[in-house]
């Protein structure tokens, strides 16, 4: 394979002019000797050695992508439309910035962390880590970190989290149903920790301030594992001749419902309303279309790059916990129980 040097004394120019024409600092390169270099790296196909050019900043180029994924819940966590949709916006702002990216997902936490250890990368963007899972990894690993949606305790340890304002997003989806006078609502989601935990909270307090009970039977949990999801769903579908709608942690499991309950004869929004989170491709095409919670998923996989690289080039910054906002989208999936707005409900 032809090197630097090899095009350097064809040419009859100094290592140092190949170099900065590669690398485009063409400002004290004339335009000829710049056509002269270009024209045989062509020729020659030259592909620069970034490994070697690595070695001498200290510095891989590389960015790790750890995904903490659940056995109970995932196969296959990169199917996931939401995990999808943020890997993809992660690799597209990585490549822009000059850097590569590695990924590695596992639902056994020492399994992950192993192999992250091994990695040469210039730092790392954590997904689905709970605070005992970073507390591990940030016991060994002492490279710039960046977490995405994580809720680790702050006083535990000081960290960088790009999230959502999870608790908005359900308190004015809540309040959007009240509205429309229903109040026989159940909040499903597959945990209570993390960001599902914030998300009921935001919930409860839309029935609180607006002088409801929050009854602990209207919680429902589904069971996310492929074995399990069928029987789960089943009970879910008995269970919701008791409401007027269900309030979906993710957009994910409104669809998965939806489509399920259709097909055992429920009309939606006539018999049942549905709302999500989230805003993916799956709660536009389906049909009636889904009222969501809007959230960019892109912008919040770049602000995590953004603030990564930040902190790798050593540039101050005092936020720390960034919260990306939401809002509602009102599409089809919600029935108006009132024709008139009743008095006391506060507007989302």
């Amino acid at each position: 394979m032809v090197t630097i040097k090899n095009i350097a004394d064809m040419l009859g120019i100094s290592t140092t002019t190949v170099s900065n024409v590669i690398h485009g600092k063409t400002g004290e390169v004339s335009q000829q000797t710049v056509e002269r270099v270009e024209k045989l790296l062509a020729k020659y196909d030259y592909v620069p050695n970034n490994s070697a050019r690595s070695l001498t900043q200290n510095r891989s180029n590389i960015i790790g992508l750890a995904l903490r994924g659940r056995k109970d819940k995932y196969e296959n966590i990169i199917a996931d439309p939401f995990f999808s949709e943020l890997i993809g916006s992660i690799e597209a702002k990585i490549r822009s910035q000059g850097y590569f990216m590695m990924i590695y997902s596992s639902d056994d936490i020492g399994e992950l962390i192993r192999n992250v250890l091994t990695w040469n990368v210039d730092g790392l963007i954590l997904i689905g880590m709970l605070h005992d899972d970073f507390i591990r990894l940030k016991s060994r690993y002492n490279k710039p970190t960046v977490l995405i949606d994580s809720y680790a305790p702050r006083d535990i340890m000081n960290y960088v989290n790009v999230g959502l304002e999870d608790e908005k997003g359900t308190y004015d989806m809540t309040c959007h149903l009240l509205k429309l006078g229903h109040r026989r609502i159940a909040f499903l989601a597959d945990n209570m920790e993390g960001v599902d935990y914030v998300r009921y909270l935001g919930h409860q307090k839309a029935f609180l301030d607006n002088g409801l009970k929050v009854r602990e039977e209207d919680l429902l949990i589904i069971r996310p594992g492929m074995l399990e999801r069928e029987s789960s769903m089943e009970e879910l579908y008995h269970r919701s001749k008791d409401y007027t709608a269900f309030m979906c942690c993710s957009d994910y499991y409104a669809v998965t419902l939806m489509n399920y309950f259709s097909d055992r004869g429920v009309k939606i929004p006539q018999d049942l309303s549905f709302t999500g989170f989230d805003d993916i491709l799956l709660a536009r095409v389906i049909r009636p279309a889904l009222t969501t919670v809007y959230q960019d998923i892109t912008k919040k996989g770049q602000l995590a790059v953004e603030y990564l690289l930040k902190m790798i080039h050593g540039i101050e910054f005092t936020e720390r916990d960034i919260k990306v906002p939401v809002e509602l989208v009102i599409r089809d999936s919600v029935k108006s129980l009132t024709k008139i707005e009743e008095p006391g409900l506060k507007n989302p």
